[in-house]
């Protein structure tokens, strides 16, 4: 029986995403609640899996409005067992979930820092006065939304559904094509099959040229990469650690040897998986 740790409390999209990856992994299977372990935070279900207390770890590590994820990414870096299985990429579209009859009524806005940032140019628009709480997840702030008629929260529709709270307006995201792509993390050998592959690595020095040499190994074998981006790597100012997701399967070839000549010209690298997007 498959265990998942998720950002929870129920209702978030990060649940939305496991119960989709249960789905789609165990078709035969019907819904069972005991496989579904909610964390407060990120961190804290990623480290679930790396300790072993669940299989997998299904966790937010980038949107489309407002990209990477940070506390996903740090905490990819610091893993030591955990590797991309599979990535999925879901729709987002935020409520605003309150008692309130009207905007004029509402004097606090709770959500998750990205819901907040999702929601911007919509909350200045509409609610420009309201107080924005930012809370560890889309959720958190519905208990407050029950009680008190002034509060609202951003979350998704299946929130107001669970907490049976009711939709001021719907949706209210910024961007009508806003999505998340979550990553599922499990304590199983590197993959070597899928569409895509996701490494990090840090630079042995910071100078000119440091990072043109790591990207030229994949351009001068014409492998796309679709994504970049760095965290710093907490040791130094100006010191980064780049992560890149490349459209390639580890066991192709040219990507093989183009992973040979990157490790001479890194510090440290770090293969996350070799995975397929649903």
């Amino acid at each position: 029986m498959t265990t998942v740790a998720y950002l929870g409390p129920a209702g978030t999209y990060s649940e939305m995403a496991a119960l989709q990856y249960l789905q789609l992994s165990h078709p035969d299977l019907e819904h069972d609640p005991s496989r579904m372990c909610p964390y407060p935070t990120i961190p804290q279900a990623i480290n679930a899996a790396e300790q072993g207390h669940v299989d997998v770890a299904i966790v937010p590590v980038e949107n489309s409005i407002q990209g990477g994820v940070t506390m996903t990414l740090d905490s990819l870096w610091q893993s030591e067992s955990l590797q991309i299985q599979q990535a999925i990429v879901m729709p987002i579209a935020h409520a605003l979930i309150t008692r309130a009859q009207n905007f004029d009524d509402i004097k606090v806005v709770y959500s998750h820092p990205q819901g907040l940032a999702q929601c911007q140019q919509w909350l200045d628009h509409h609610l420009p006065n309201v107080q924005q709480i930012a809370s560890d997840s889309t959720t958190d702030g519905l208990h407050i939304v029950a009680k008190d008629v002034t509060v609202a929260a951003i979350a998704s529709q299946r929130a107001a559904e669970i907490y049976d709270l009711p939709i001021l307006q719907y949706p209210i995201n910024d961007q009508p094509d806003n999505c998340t792509r979550f990553l599922v993390l499990g304590r199983t050998s590197p993959t070597t099959k899928g569409t895509h592959s996701s490494l990090a690595f840090s630079l042995k020095r910071n100078m000119p040229g440091a990072l043109v040499k790591p990207l030229s190994v994949f351009a001068d074998r014409q492998i796309n990469m679709s994504r970049i981006e760095s965290r710093p790597t907490k040791r130094s100012l100006g010191e980064y650690i780049f992560f890149i997701d490349i459209e390639a399967p580890i066991d192709d070839p040219n990507f093989s040897e183009a992973l040979q000549e990157l490790q001479a010209v890194t510090e440290n690298l770090k293969i996350l998986g070799s995975y397929a997007i649903t």
